[in-house]
């Protein structure tokens, strides 16, 4: 157990330490002052305790008897998918989280991510490195995307299922795909998106009615606002503008710790939580931001690393598709909040408010620390 424990990457382990710490005092700066978000920086210390313990768990449990049943896994996660339109609430116009005793809401699209890493990398790993078929391999990895990602987006949760694409064509991309097929999947996603901008521009008037008809009028707000951002809510645009004023305001070292709040922070919701990049950038600065942008960086750095060091190429699938998956979610929270991408309800990882989020993203580490622990019992089975 101990021989296991010690293969943990330690320096992804004190990165993730400084994530605590980073996390803890922005949650404290972001809530101040506000006794409804109260504790929440002590909470978010209390889920990183549990979320260690998560990650010693993990790396004990040898990965590939999760690779062995990535059929149960799955399907368990559809059952949840599935379960979220019947017995959880409406929650900011979309139907995605269960509330757990205590007030915690847990996402099952979160944990579906994880899912479907480890099922696209057990069929992955079939073909043992050689290069993938198109029927056989990579229509079926995209048609087992493809359910979880239709109902994510029915709840609707485009941010989550955008990232389910981005992590399979991560790992397609590692598991030695073909020029071809690149090219080929490019043209029909590019084909199918034009089609679709343009038979939604084309009977607007018609999608909106129905909908509206349905009680499902934030379906289209939500639609016609990622296709045509200039026709987005108030609300959205006025969040948009107030981060990116927030952000400049912070200049190359700051305005201080918890000095932010009284210029334009406080027009910004979710600053505990989706927007927390706006608190780093305004406190701290172009050079707080940095850092914690290089943080990220050595931090998918040794993922990689250990990726490349895996002699098992089900490991290497999944550690990849673990990083494509947290690589897009820093993109796209930070792309929001400079107004370079849409608003999504995407969290930034280890740093955003949320137990469930900060969890699940502590198990993912904790399979990638499993991966690098029985590499050598891997060896010996061969």
């Amino acid at each position: 157990m101990l021989n296991r424990l010690k293969k943990m990457d330690w320096m992804m382990l004190l990165i993730l330490m400084l994530f605590m710490g980073i996390s803890t005092i922005l949650i404290r700066s972001a809530t101040h002052g506000n006794p409804s978000y109260s504790h929440y920086d002590l909470k978010t210390v209390i889920y990183y305790g549990v979320g260690f313990v998560v990650i010693m768990l993990s790396t004990l449990i040898d990965y590939r008897l999760i690779l062995k049943t990535w059929m149960a896994w799955y399907v368990i996660g559809l059952i949840l998918l599935v379960m979220v339109f019947m017995f959880a609430p409406e929650i900011n116009g979309a139907r995605s989280w269960f509330i757990l005793p205590g007030g915690m809401l847990f996402q099952p699209a979160e944990i579906m991510k994880i899912f479907l890493i480890v099922s696209i990398a057990a069929l992955l790993g079939r073909r043992l490195g050689d290069p993938l078929r198109m029927r056989t391999d990579v229509v079926l990895v995209a048609a087992t995307a493809l359910v979880p990602f239709m109902l994510v987006m029915i709840q609707p949760d485009l941010g989550n299922a955008i990232i389910y694409i981005f992590i399979v064509l991560g790992m397609l991309w590692i598991g030695n795909i073909r020029y071809t097929y690149v090219m080929i999947g490019l043209t029909t996603v590019i084909g199918g998106l034009m089609l679709f901008v343009t038979l939604f521009n084309t009977y607007n008037t018609e999608i909106k009615t129905y909908l509206e008809d349905h009680h499902k009028a934030h379906w289209y707000q939500r639609i016609n606002t990622y296709i045509h951002p200039e026709e987005a809510s108030a609300d959205d645009r006025r969040q948009s503008e107030y981060a990116q004023i927030a952000i400049g305001s912070g200049g190359l070292a700051g305005d201080g710790y918890m000095q932010g709040e009284s210029k334009n922070r406080k027009f910004i919701p979710y600053t505990y939580s989706d927007s927390i990049f706006v608190v780093i950038a305004e406190e701290f600065g172009f050079q707080g931001a940095a850092v914690l942008l290089l943080l990220y960086f050595l931090f998918i750095y040794r993922m990689i690393l250990i990726a490349y060091q895996c002699i098992d190429l089900r490991g290497s699938f999944m550690i990849i598709g673990i990083a494509s998956m947290m690589v897009f979610q820093i993109f796209e929270n930070i792309g929001m909040m400079i107004g370079i991408m849409p608003l999504t309800g995407i969290t930034l990882p280890f740093i955003s408010y949320g137990g469930t989020s900060l969890l699940l993203n502590m198990l993912s580490i904790g399979l990638v620390f499993s991966i690098r622990a029985h590499q050598e019992k891997y060896e010996m089975d061969l």
